[in-house]
């Protein structure tokens, strides 16, 4: 028994140590390993298409994954740099342009007698607004200057991790099916609930990542089209700021390019600001309504404050990829805890 006793102990603390030295090698490329398996997941059916034609899964592995590198991750690159370009020139204008035009503003009659009757319901006399205003943008705009050098000092990081990405979403694609096999065989469950999760699993990705991250960044990409055929500065910027607040419950993208309007019929650009304002509300505000029923049907959906609020908690967490697994990982969690909860009713039942 004392034999036993320490052959167990032993095994577990060599497992931890190797363990532990484990995840400092691979930690470097958990970045490019996270965005290789999002990609993986997002792309998978289109590596099923091809390997129909195909056969081979080396080459048709090859193929997909030059098809995700030109098609998608090529133009996001350089979307990446230019919102780096447009966040510089927003941070410059923070302290010029944007700060002359919100003085005008907050000193026109209207918005004055506003701000006095609030600040005296509140019990805020004595309280310049302005002076607040101003000093909250000059804090923000030296924020996004401080960050903007650390996010440029890491561009080389980021070749790089391209690369390492291409190389592990090619293995990804061609041997998933045997890397998921294999992972099965160390999860505890039965085999009726590793089809279940896996369907479970199957759904939730649909429904949040196509559902949710697709429907996105499409009302982003069709705001930035929009700021950028109006001319308004930081089309690329807006856009992406669109596909994040598209996943705010009731409200969505109109946070966004419902300000913007006000802003541009307050400015005088009338024509710009009623365009905006028709062009958000009967195209962009429209998609999610089109298009998500279209993507989730008949499938199991999660809250759309639960995606929200997945999203910003796995950029916060993971940096930019959160945007896809902090969903994901919810996402999982929930089918998890289904089944958990399915085995907890059958023990009682029984």
């Amino acid at each position: 028994m004392r034999v036993n006793r320490f052959y167990v102990a032993t095994s577990i603390f060599i497992l931890l140590v190797l363990g532990y030295l484990s995840y400092h090698i691979l930690k470097p490329f958990f970045n490019a390993i996270a965005w290789a398996i999002v990609f993986t997941i997002v792309f998978y059916p289109v590596y099923t298409f091809i390997l129909k034609y195909g056969k081979s899964r080396f080459f048709t592995a090859l193929i997909t994954t030059a098809l995700i590198l030109v098609v998608i991750v090529t133009p996001f690159i350089y979307l990446s740099f230019v919102l780096l370009d447009e966040l510089k020139e927003v941070a410059e204008k923070i302290d010029k342009e944007a700060v002359d035009s919100i003085k005008n503003i907050l000193n026109s009659p209207h918005i004055v007698r506003v701000t006095e009757k609030i600040q005296s319901y509140f019990g805020m006399e004595g309280v310049v607004i302005s002076d607040v205003v101003f000093e909250g943008l000059q804090k923000f705009g030296k924020g996004l200057v401080d960050n903007l050098s650390v996010w440029a000092a890491n561009i080389s990081r980021a070749v790089v991790d391209f690369i390492l990405m291409g190389f592990a979403l090619f293995f990804l694609l061609k041997d998933g099916p045997d890397i998921l096999h294999k992972i099965g065989r160390y999860i505890p469950f039965s085999e009726n609930q590793k089809d279940r999760l896996r369907f479970q699993v199957k759904d939730m990705v649909v429904s949040t990542v196509y559902g949710g991250v697709v429907v996105a960044i499409v009302q982003g990409v069709m705001g930035g089209i929009a700021f950028y055929a109006l001319n308004l500065s930081a089309p690329v910027l807006w856009g992406s700021a669109m596909a994040i607040t598209s996943f705010l419950p009731m409200l969505g993208t109109f946070t966004i390019w419902g300000p913007a309007s006000i802003y541009l019929l307050i400015k005088g650009s009338y024509m710009k600001g009623v365009a905006l304002l028709l062009f958000g509300s009967l195209v962009i505000g429209i998609v999610d309504n089109m298009l998500r029923p279209i993507i989730i049907s008949g499938r199991t959906k999660m809250p759309t404050l639960l995606i929200f609020f997945s999203v910003i908690g796995g950029i916060n967490f993971f940096g930019f990829i959160g945007f896809v697994i902090g969903p994901l990982v919810l996402a999982l969690f929930i089918a998890v805890f289904e089944i958990f909860r399915g085995t907890e009713e059958g023990g009682t039942n029984a």
